[in-house]
């Protein structure tokens, strides 16, 4: 499957299902639908790695989910990201900015909570290395991150 990477997205934080902070321990900030159905075909459902942005602050790692989580049974697609950054407080409302770069596996179903909790995990520790490298470092400081209300 052709990716069109980096791709760059932006939108205001919305409530999701509340089980990422609850039931997994790790919160997840989600985009509305209007950021999601603008996905364009080529990027498929799945665990990507990149960087993100609350307002105007810090630009951190994160790992996003897109798709329809097996586990879960989801109804809608959606786009989940985890902020690798421990946040004092939520913060919907808040614009989120983000630029995925790479792909690091395919949606699927788990056997338990204890199970997807691992593989969550593993995505975080594997997005973590790869945005170590040059390559992923240099968007970080990307001119997207800089500017207020950039249009993509």
């Amino acid at each position: 499957m052709e990716q069109v990477l980096p791709y760059f997205a932006q939108g205001e934080v919305v409530k999701g299902f509340g089980r990422g902070s609850k039931e997994l321990g790790i919160p997840t900030a989600n985009f509305p639908d209007s950021v999601v159905d603008h996905l364009p075909d080529s990027i498929g459902c799945g665990v990507y790695y990149g960087w993100a942005q609350v307002d105007d602050g810090s630009v951190f790692k994160m790992v996003m989910s897109i798709g329809w989580n097996p586990y879960y049974q989801n109804k809608k697609k959606t786009m989940e990201t985890h902020i690798i950054h421990a946040f004092v407080d939520d913060f919907y409302g808040s614009n989120l900015k983000v630029v995925m770069l790479g792909y690091i596996r395919n949606m699927k179903d788990f056997s338990s909570l204890d199970e997807l909790i691992q593989a969550i995990e593993s995505d975080i520790s594997e997005a973590k290395d790869k945005l170590d490298e040059p390559s992923a470092i240099m968007y970080r400081d990307h001119n997207f991150f800089r500017s207020s209300h950039n249009n993509i």
